[in-house]
């Protein structure tokens, strides 16, 4: 009766049926595995708690991210200050050890250089001699001294240029 009105033989209309109902069965195991999946999920993620217990370490992460939000914004206002006050602090240093003397030997004498991120500092001169010690101190702006250096003051503050330790 359907094949005269449909005219198509009842036999591949049962047959369509059969696939289509044996697709919906795959599709009901599908998504009853991943039921499954997520359910086995839940319970690992509760296990142990109960809604107030969850709420409560809720909470507390909420917490304890926002004292780290914080901390961090401190710790930014501290780098920043500290960078600031780091322009100013001595952080090339240069050294020659020299003899002022030719007759005492040991190279006892020595300029030391130390310069900022700006080369403003300091050349220090300390001689060493027979009759005692003696420091000269020059100083240094933009990279360069006001009074002459001698060859081993400019020594120095070339090293000093040289260096990269900020």
């Amino acid at each position: 009766m359907i094949e005269y009105y449909l005219g198509i033989p009842s036999d591949y209309i049962i047959i369509g049926l059969a696939g289509v109902a044996l697709l919906e069965l795959i599709l009901i195991i599908v998504a009853l595995v991943l039921v499954s999946r997520q359910k086995k999920r839940y319970d690992f993620f509760m296990r142990g708690k109960n809604g107030k217990s969850l709420e409560d370490m809720l909470v507390r992460k909420f917490n304890e991210i926002d004292d780290l939000a914080e901390s961090n914004a401190s710790n930014e206002r501290k780098i920043e200050i500290l960078q600031r006050k780091m322009k100013f602090a001595f952080s090339r240093y240069g050294i020659v050890k020299y003899d002022a003397l030719d007759e005492l030997g040991g190279k006892m004498s020595y300029v030391q250089a130390m310069l900022d991120e700006s080369e403003n500092g300091y050349v220090i001169n300390v001689v060493h001699a027979r009759e005692g010690c003696y420091n000269y101190i020059k100083e240094i702006i933009d990279g360069n001294s006001i009074t002459t250096l001698s060859p081993e003051e400019q020594e120095a503050l070339d090293k000093a240029k040289a260096s990269n330790n900020a």
